[in-house]
C-alpha cells in the first residue's frame, strides 16, 4: 500500500510524499529506539550524582545562574519529552489499528511522523525566555526537529552537571586531604616556637588556612568557577578543574614544612654547631692576634715598606654568639635558626679575613726570608766551586748580608745587593775559553 499524494502540515506547507506502509514501519522503529534512547538519558541525567548535588547545594555566582538556566532547560526536555512520548504512541495506536492501511491512515501517520504536528504547549513566564525566545501559547515542531531541541538542551545542561560533578569530585577532597597535612604541620611548628606574628613561616601557616577554608568554600558553592573548557571541545564535560589556587597552597605549604623542618634540625644538632661556631671564631681571633704581632715585627724590622692595619677582634660575632647560646638555652628553636644560618656564613668569612690579613701584614718578612735564602744558596755553590774565597764576592756577600740582617732592613736595597752579590757569582763561575787572559 502506498500513494504518491501529499498533504499540508499544520503551517500549510506540505510535508513530502505520503508515506507506504514499510516507510511507517520503519520509521516507527526508529523512532521507538530514539524514543528509548531519549528516555534513557533523561533518567540517568535526573539519577546522575552531580544534578542531585546541585539541587540540594548552596550556589553562588557562575554555577548559581548557570543551573537555574539548566533546572529550566531539565523541565523544559521532560516536557518536550512528554509530547514526543504522545505523538509517537498516537502513531502507534493508528498504525495498530489495522494490518492493512488505508490511505487515510498513511495520510495522518504521515502528517505525525514528518509533519509539523506535534503541539507543545507554550513557556509560559519570562523564566524560558533565554531557551525558547519570547513566550508562545504553543509551538509545533515535527518529531525530527523535536528530537534536536531535546539534544541540544540536554547536551548543555549535562555540560553544566558533569562539569560541576567533575569539580567538586577533585578539589574538595584534595583541599581537605591538605588541610590535614596544614594542621600536622601547625602542630609541629608550634612544638618548635613557630607562631604567627613571631616567625614568617607561623604567618605563611595562617594565610595558608585562611586561603584553604576559602578556598573549599568557593568550590563548593561556585565549582564552574573552577572549571577550565577544553579549547574546541563540543563534547559534553570537556575541560577540567581549575586547580591553580590549590596548587599554589601546596607549594606554599611545602616551603613552610621545609623551614619547619630546617627548626628542627636546629633542635637537634644547635649544641654541635655552636661548638663549631665557636671554634671558627676563635681560629679567627688566634690569627688577628698573630697578625698584630707579625705587623709589630715587620714595623720593627722592616723599612721602607707599606704595612696594612689590622683590625680588632670579631667582638660583635662574639656578642651574637652569646645570644644563638641564649636562644637555645631557653629552646627559641625558630629564633635560632636564622641566627646560626648567618653566624655559620659571618664566622667562615671573619676567618677568611683574618687569614688574608696575616698574609698581608707578613709578606714583606717573607720576602726578606727569600733573599736571605736566595743569598745563601749562591754562597753555597759558590763554594762548591772553590771561589768562596775571592775578594769580590767576599766583600758582595758581606754587604748584603750586612743589609738583610739589619733592622730595619731595607728590602729594596737589600733586594740590589743579592742581585749585585748573583751577577758577581755568575761572572767568576762562567768557563774560561783557551783564549781567553786574566
Amino acid at each position: 500500500m502506498g500513494g504518491t499524494g501529499s498533504f499540508p502540515d499544520s503551517t500549510g506547507r506540505p510535508p513530502g510524499p505520503v508515506m507506504d506502509r514499510d516507510e511507517v514501519d520503519r520509521a516507527l522503529a526508529r523512532l521507538e529506539a530514539e524514543h528509548e534512547a531519549i528516555e534513557t538519558s533523561l533518567l540517568a541525567l535526573q539519577d546522575h550524582a552531580g544534578r542531585r548535588l546541585l539541587e540540594g547545594a548552596e550556589l553562588t555566582g557562575i554555577t548559581k545562574d548557570r543551573w537555574a538556566t539548566a533546572e529550566q532547560s531539565i523541565t523544559l526536555l521532560w516536557s518536550y519529552f512528554d509530547s514526543y512520548a504522545a505523538a509517537l504512541a498516537g502513531a502507534r495506536e493508528t498504525r495498530a489499528r489495522r494490518r492493512w492501511l488505508s490511505r487515510d491512515d498513511l495520510v495522518e501517520l504521515t502528517e505525525t511522523l514528518r509533519g509539523r504536528g506535534v503541539t507543545v504547549a507554550g513557556t509560559p513566564g519570562h523564566q524560558f525566555a533565554a531557551l525558547t525566545g519570547p513566550a508562545k501559547l504553543s509551538e509545533h515542531f515535527t518529531l525530527a526537529e523535536l528530537v534536536t531541541r531535546m539534544n541540544e538542551l540536554y547536551a548543555s545542561s549535562l555540560d553544566m552537571v558533569v562539569a560541576a560533578d567533575a569539580v567538586w569530585s577533585a578539589l574538595p577532597a584534595r583541599i581537605d586531604l591538605l588541610s590535614a597535612e596544614l594542621q600536622r604541620t601547625r602542630s609541629l611548628a608550634h612544638s618548635v616556637g613557630v607562631r604567627p606574628g613571631e616567625h614568617p613561616a607561623g604567618d605563611d601557616l595562617e594565610a595558608i588556612t585562611h586561603e584553604l577554608s576559602t578556598l573549599r568554600a568557593q568550590v563548593v558553592s561556585d565549582p564552574l568557577a573552577f572549571w577550565r573548557p577544553a579549547p574546541g571541545s563540543s563534547a559534553p564535560g570537556g575541560g577540567r578543574p581549575d586547580t591553580e589556587r590549590y596548587d599554589r597552597a601546596a607549594r606554599a605549604l611545602e616551603d613552610v614544612r621545609r623551614e619547619i623542618e630546617a627548626v628542627l634540625a636546629v633542635r637537634q644538632d644547635s649544641e654541635e654547631r655552636l661548638k663549631r661556631l665557636r671554634d671558627v671564631l676563635s681560629r679567627a681571633d688566634r690569627t688577628l692576634t698573630e697578625a698584630r704581632s707579625a705587623r709589630g715585627e715587620v714595623l720593627a724590622k722592616i723599612a721602607a715598606s707599606e704595612v696594612p692595619a689590622v683590625s680588632g677582634p670579631p667582638t660583635a660575632l662574639q656578642e651574637r654568639l652569646s645570644t644563638a647560646a641564649e636562644y637555645r638555652r631557653h629552646a627559641q628553636w625558630h629564633r635560632l635558626s636564622p641566627l646560626l644560618e648567618s653566624l655559620e656564613r659571618e664566622a667562615e668569612d671573619e676567618l677568611l679575613r683574618a687569614r688574608e690579613s696575616l698574609t698581608a701584614v707578613t709578606a714583606p718578612l717573607a720576602v726578606r726570608a727569600e733573599l736571605r735564602g736566595r743569598l745563601d744558596a749562591y754562597k753555597a755553590k759558590v763554594a762548591r766551586h772553590g771561589m768562596a774565597e775571592d775578594p769580590v764576592l767576599m766583600e758582595r756577600y758581606d754587604a748584603a748580608r750586612r743589609m738583610l740582617w739589619s733592622a730595619p732592613c731595607d728590602l729594596r736595597v737589600a733586594e740590589q745587593a743579592v742581585l749585585r752579590y748573583q751577577r758577581a757569582a755568575a761572572d767568576v763561575l762562567v768557563p774560561r775559553g783557551p783564549g781567553s787572559t786574566a
